[in-house]
């Protein structure tokens, strides 16, 4: 997996993970044109396209796309899986899957894609197993009430 980019269907750009190295000019050039060719795409269509020398994946859900940016040889399927996957990840966690609940919790919607995918391959596949880590580490973010409560001299 080259990248992944999660955006609107105004074309907002919501979610990136770059597992490329590549300068921002570079990056911004790629997803405006990735972004306007999948938005230019009919429903219908299938969710894979030959785009320069890779292939891209993307579904959409609700007012989201998902996209991932694979080599000529992976398995498209896989990568399906992936996301759909990732989404669920996300509807656990947040309840469902919204546009803002990315927007305003981005750095958790970073952090589940972290704990699911490690360096361009899938770490864990339980859903279970991640969504465990993510309330360890929220049980770690989150302070405590009993420091609020103690008076300060």
């Amino acid at each position: 997996m080259q990248f992944m980019l999660f955006f609107s269907r105004q074309g907002k750009l919501r979610l990136q993970k770059w597992y490329v190295l590549l300068s921002d000019k570079e990056k911004k050039k790629i997803t405006r044109e990735l972004v306007q060719t999948v938005l230019a795409r009919k429903p219908k269509m299938r969710s894979f396209l030959e785009w320069r020398d890779l292939k891209i994946v993307y579904k959409r859900y609700a007012s989201l796309y998902f996209c991932c940016a694979i080599e000529d040889q992976d398995n498209e399927l896989i990568t399906l899986e992936i996301i759909h996957r990732y989404v669920e990840l996300l509807a656990k966690y947040f309840g469902s899957v919204c546009e803002l609940d990315i927007i305003f919790n981005f750095e958790k919607a970073y952090f589940i894609l972290d704990e699911f995918l490690l360096g361009r391959e899938v770490q864990e596949t339980s859903k279970k197993n991640v969504l465990k880590a993510i309330e360890q580490a929220d049980l770690l973010q989150e302070p405590r009430q009993e420091y609020f409560n103690v008076p300060v001299y």
